[in-house]
């Protein structure tokens, strides 16, 4: 009996060992944010950004002038027009700043629009690489190591190197 159990027990001490071995996946990280932030694609991306929004900064400065201009002259000459007219050059002044409010407002969605359209694709060439580079090194899971992430610890492999010179970088 007593040669059952400790036979028993050696089988048990043998297979946990292997059967954790099997059960335990392969992990690594790599800090997404980074990695997309050192892309080339990406910093090209960002100035065609900057150069769009410069591109309606002054647009919006020109047209705001106007404005200004406009309701300059026209508070000076207020004394020397009659009530109608006045009255008409205040509802065209309002009108002027509602339209610079709704350009503000465009201007911003088609910024966001377009960060968006050119940023989509290489968040995906991204994801893609680090899949190959996971798969190639047979990582079964990856875990985004970013400041406020889903890592607490990252004591894996870290991918970065691998995933750059997968994209090129």
């Amino acid at each position: 009996m007593k040669n059952i159990q400790k036979f028993v027990v050696a089988i048990i001490l043998f297979v946990i060992p292997f059967g954790n071995a099997q059960a335990q996946s392969k992990v690594a990280h790599i800090e997404v944010q980074k990695l997309i932030s050192e892309m080339p694609e990406v910093i090209a991306a960002q100035k065609e950004l900057e150069k769009l929004e410069k591109t309606y900064q002054a647009d919006l400065e020109t047209t705001f002038k106007e404005f200004q201009t406009k309701a300059q002259s026209y508070a000076a000459d207020a004394e020397n027009q009659t009530e109608i007219i006045n009255q008409k050059r205040q509802a065209e002044l309002e009108s002027m700043q509602q339209g610079l409010q709704q350009f503000r407002e465009n201007a911003a969605q088609d910024i966001q629009k377009k960060q968006m359209d050119l940023m989509r694709p290489l968040y995906e060439k991204a994801r893609q690489a680090i899949e190959n580079v996971a798969a190639a090194q047979g990582f079964e899971y990856v875990l985004d190591s970013s400041n406020g992430g889903s890592v607490i610890i990252a004591k894996g492999k870290d991918l970065m190197a691998d995933v750059k010179k997968e994209l090129g970088f």
